[in-house]
């Protein structure tokens, strides 16, 4: 078993991935600065320190923690964010992975796992879906720091012999996500139909997403980590669903009754992507096992418990 550090342990997604490598006997340690994440998150089983994966005391964990492996989540995620302050964006996302990355060079660890977004890297096109090998043509700030950090691991690979597996998700969803966030389209329809509200759908709705469950991306990780592989994994279901699509789903499983309001197109917002997964299923022998309809019921049914 290997002593993995979680870069955003604390997060949506990172807890479930906590949760999951200790659940397979390793020992945890998490890095979170808890600006999105919560400490309630954290498998008790856990060692967290609250920390900015931007701080020189980062370097302190790596020396007394003797990490084997890493599984960075942490990051500044927010794309609206990322184009009114790119500045900021790259500090968090590519500053701060690059101090990540001198603690595992100082330090020797073996593989790094990075959490990026086949969502927001590939950009607008039609040879859909995306398959790895696609032009790499980001459209704001928060997909060219993912774009960048994925250069940086194959110049570690390269010179510092650093393994390194690029899980590019797609529309990560399903329980626990934070209704309130920027990422979380699905539980921000839930919330407000639990509630009685008609949320809002941006555009016509017609706008093409891929929607991959945590369980399954949690699965990704597992596999990425145990296996001797390398480079870059579409994380999705092949599939693109539209909003007006989701919203239909949501709301009958709910038994809402009410109608979507739609507001102006957000501007600079993709319109189809869904990503290729057939490298996932040879080389890493992962698929999406949770369907559409399953991941909606399973994350209604956790909003209605909370």
């Amino acid at each position: 078993m290997a002593k993995v550090l979680v870069t955003g342990g604390a997060g949506f997604i990172g807890s479930h991935i906590v949760d999951g490598l200790i659940g397979d006997g390793h020992k945890v340690v998490v890095v979170d600065d808890l600006s999105r994440g919560t400490e309630e998150n954290i498998n008790k089983e856990a060692k967290f320190y609250q920390m900015d994966i931007r701080d020189a005391g980062l370097e302190k964990v790596f020396k007394e923690e003797k990490i084997d492996c890493v599984e960075h989540h942490a990051a500044q995620i927010d794309v609206r964010k990322s184009v009114a302050d790119p500045c900021f964006d790259a500090e968090v996302n590519v500053i701060g992975t690059l101090n990540l990355l001198e603690g595992c060079r100082k330090y020797k660890v073996e593989k790094i796992i990075f959490a990026s977004s086949g969502g927001v890297i590939y950009g607008e096109g039609n040879n859909l879906p995306f398959h790895e090998e696609a032009p790499l043509r980001p459209l704001s700030p928060y997909g060219v720091s993912k774009c960048t950090v994925e250069y940086y691991l194959r110049f570690y690979r390269h010179t510092y012999g650093l393994d390194f597996v690029c899980l590019r998700y797609g529309n990560v969803y399903g329980p626990g996500q934070d209704p309130k966030g920027e990422a979380g389209v699905i539980a921000i329809f839930i919330d407000a139909m639990l509630e009685g509200k008609s949320p809002t759908i941006f555009g016509d709705g017609e706008q093409l997403r891929d929607y991959v469950y945590v369980g399954d991306v949690v699965e990704a990780n597992r596999l990425s980590l145990n296996k001797k592989v390398q480079g870059a994994f579409n994380i999705g279901t092949n599939r693109g669903t539209s909003v007006n699509e989701l919203f239909k789903r949501i709301a009958e499983t709910i038994g809402f009754k009410g109608k979507p309001v739609y507001g102006s197109a957000r501007q600079g917002e993709l319109l189809r992507n869904y990503l290729n997964i057939r490298r996932a299923e040879v080389v890493l022998g992962w698929q999406p096992k949770v369907s559409l309809e399953e991941g909606v019921t399973r994350t209604v049914d956790f909003f209605r418990r909370v």
